[in-house]
């Protein structure tokens, strides 16, 4: 009892001290002030189907019936400021501190002018000795909806408050980790890394204490951008041609009134809709975007995340076939060598054959295609010096990539090199036109040579801020480049001519999709938890999936596993049963071993492990037909495949639940989200609900605590559904 309360003790104090010490985000905003309408600037003004409506309140955009953008009531809603924003980093984490100098809070709106195609507005921002210009451009949206262009003279960050109900939910951001409804925080725009414990303890604050501040906040991710939709049905969306829509920013919904966003660039350009449903709405908002599709072969099974070299992998694959598992591919990370830092096990970034690792290679792909086995391997846009690694591979990629002026530079000239926690590694300079179609060239030549068909497209958000590129501004580019990253694969792909080239990213911008199918949600603990496990792998995705990513998957059984010393985070067998549930009933089953694969359960270890694991990889195949659809849609429209229940049946009791979700319209899924429970509380629409598995019927609107034991999901599908009858004879065909 002493040691433990000695232990308390030293958290206690540790923690206290820690938030004195820690890097912290330092987030500062301009406060809006008075707003002052001329009275010659009142009016309706109309240009295409959009209705432009001032008065002493301020300013209302229509469009037949709907609002499609108003201004909070009697309050300024375009500021600006000067200032600057300094960055703290560490492997790949970004704490910002925002500095404001001069502040414009105050608002004038003094003159209209219409030209036909545009409304535009002028006015002065004051509050400081100096009063500032701005304008206002309004125009009709190809699609629907509404284009505002706001530019301000000489401010370093321009605000724009877009008002909503009282208290109305607000979504996306990006992949963000915190409840679906984001109201009431301040959340900045920054993709980095997303911590390791994020809030959970005693882990976050050891983490942060031992490695810099990498506990991480629920507020940190890999992919975060400018892109939200309310409960009121409208959404706004900087635009992603437009480089300063990639600038660092911050979101403000504090104001139960309004969503502020401050942008640090002197203009922005936002896309303005509204729906009459949420569905509605997330595909008004990703109109227009033409995504890649995703080959077929994903869904016929599970890729399986193996490691260790040719035999293993051989061993592997057999135990897991002979099990009755339905596999697609594997994922092989460690093509490339091997190394072991104090995180755990990690690759050489070296990206070639490691032919003492896995003698026999192009045999090893070959032999597992003629089973109908695809092999994906990993690769990202760093690279290390070749030199250093025992048995080095013929081409020194750093090496040549610096001779050529390829790499990201730092303000001396030289290549810049960034610790990644063991050994550094440098980035190819993707604003560079020949350096991208150089290492487009190297990925296709290397990455996908010898059959291999894809493969994980890992890091892009390690961007310094301070880096200096052949072309642009690295504070306006930092955001930018997973766009760019994405850009760089896709091009790989094609010189590779590799039509079915699968790959997956967890850093993301705004845009991206346009260049990019699939997405996982990045680097989740090996535990159930909301802050940082199987729960918050759920919330990325449902946040994302109405941020522009239609496809979304995670790693099963996560893959962060720390001995903390008083705790040994590893993965259990039950955690990892249950991620399979949850991931049988998603668009892509993919397992990872994890940075420490020896100590975490895996799902070839045990009969009991391979059992268990085939049901669901069978499960998951045997909704191919039904998740075609699915597919096709998302693609097609930008509305994700995993739904929340806010996006399916808005308006009941279902679509406050961020426990549970839909695949597709028809099929809700309440995944087991904590160790050792034998079931799970549901919330059911309106209407009748039967169990796909177990035949049970449960009355709609209402929640229900439903039986899951292991390897019996809480899955179902309304009674009156004409594709019930066959999902249930397709899942009850698998589980045979």
């Amino acid at each position: 009892m002493a040691v433990l309360i000695t232990l308390a003790l030293v958290i206690i104090t540790g923690t206290v001290a820690h938030r004195v010490t820690s890097p912290q985000d330092q987030l500062r905003l301009i406060d809006p002030g008075e707003l002052t309408v001329a009275t010659a600037a009142r009016g309706d003004w109309r240009v295409g189907g959009v209705t432009v409506h001032i008065d002493g309140e301020g300013l209302v955009i229509t469009e037949g019936h709907r609002t499609v953008w108003a201004s909070p009531a009697g309050e300024s809603f375009v500021t600006g400021a000067d200032g600057d924003v300094t960055w703290d980093e560490h492997r790949g984490y970004f704490w910002p501190d925002v500095r404001l100098a001069t502040q414009w809070g105050d608002q004038s709106i003094d003159a209209v002018r219409a030209d036909g195609a545009s409304v535009t507005i002028g006015g002065r921002l004051s509050g400081a000795e100096n009063d500032i210009g701005y304008t206002l451009t309004v125009s009709a949206r190809s699609g629907g909806g509404a284009v505002t262009e706001i530019e301000a003279d000489g401010v370093a960050v321009v605000g724009l408050a877009s008002a909503r109900s009282r208290g109305a939910g607000v979504h996306g951001l990006g992949a963000q980790f915190a409840e679906f409804d984001l109201d009431g925080r301040l959340i900045p725009i920054v993709t980095r890394e997303q911590g390791v414990g994020r809030g959970l303890q005693p882990l976050t604050y050891l983490a942060d204490v031992t490695n810099g501040g990498a506990g991480g906040t629920e507020l940190m991710t890999y992919a975060a951008w400018s892109t939200f939709v309310t409960d009121d049905l409208r959404g706004l969306s900087l635009d992603p041609d437009r480089p300063e829509s990639h600038a660092f920013a911050i979101a403000d919904t504090r104001d139960g009134d309004s969503v502020g966003l401050q942008v640090w660039a002197p203009r922005l350009r936002a896309e303005l809709t509204a729906a009459d449903s949420p569905a509605e709405l997330i595909t008004a908002q990703q109109s227009g975007a033409a995504r890649p599709g995703l080959a077929d072969w994903t869904q016929h099974g599970a890729i399986i995340g193996l490691q260790g070299g040719t035999d293993v992998v051989r061993a592997h694959v057999a135990e897991l076939t002979a099990a009755g598992t339905d596999v697609s591919a594997v994922w092989l990370q460690d093509w490339t060598g091997q190394r072991t830092t104090s995180f755990g096990d990690r690759l050489w970034w070296t990206w070639q054959h490691d032919q003492q690792r896995y003698p026999g290679w192009a045999d090893l792909v070959a032999d597992l295609r003629k089973q109908g086995i695809r092999t994906t391997t990993y690769v990202n846009p760093f690279l290390t010096d070749a030199a250093a690694k025992p048995g080095a591979p013929v081409r020194n990629l750093w090496a040549e990539a610096r001779d050529a002026g390829y790499l990201v530079r730092t303000g001396s000239g030289d290549p810049y090199e960034l610790d990644q926690g063991g050994f550094s590694a440098s980035l190819v300079d993707l604003t560079n036109a020949d350096a991208r179609q150089w290492f487009a060239q190297v990925i296709a030549e290397e990455v996908l040579a010898d059959g291999v068909d894809g493969f994980m497209a890992d890091f892009a958000e390690g961007l310094p801020f301070d880096a200096v590129l052949a072309d642009g501004d690295a504070r306006l580019l930092h955001n930018r480049w997973p766009g760019l990253w994405a850009e760089t694969v896709a091009e790989a792909c094609r010189i590779a001519e590799k039509p079915d080239c699968v790959t997956w990213f967890r850093s993301g911008s705004l845009g991206m999709s346009q260049d990019a199918a699939l997405f996982w949600t990045g680097d989740q603990l090996v535990g159930f938890g909301a802050q940082d496990g199987l729960e918050s792998a759920l919330r990325g995705t449902l946040s994302a999936g109405v941020s522009g990513w239609p496809l979304v998957h995670s790693d099963i059984g996560g893959y962060t596993s720390i001995n903390a010393v008083v705790h040994d985070y590893v993965r259990p067998d039950d955690l990892l049963e249950r991620w399979a549930e949850y991931a049988a009933f998603g668009m892509v089953m993919r397992t990872h071993e994890g940075n420490r694969p020896r100590a975490n359960a895996q799902v070839y270890e045990t009969a009991q492990s391979r059992a268990s694991f085939a049901r669901m990889t069978r499960v998951f195949a045997a909704l191919a037909p039904y998740r075609e659809v699915v597919l096709e849609q998302a693609l097609r429209s930008g509305l994700p495949a995993i739904r929340h229940g806010w996006l399916v049946h808005p308006g009941t009791a279902a679509a406050q639940v961020d426990t549970q979700f839909f695949l597709g319209d028809a099929v809700l899924v309440a995944p087991v989200l904590t160790s050792g429970a034998d079931s799970v509380d549901v919330t059911f629409p309106p209407g009748r609900w039967v169990h796909l598995i177990t035949g049970d019927t449960y009355e709609g609107d209402r929640t229900v605590t439903v039986s899951a034991p292991l390897g019996t999901p809480a899955v179902f599908a309304r009674v009156d559904d004409p594709r019930t009858a066959e999902l249930r004879q397709s899942v009850q065909r698998a589980l045979r």
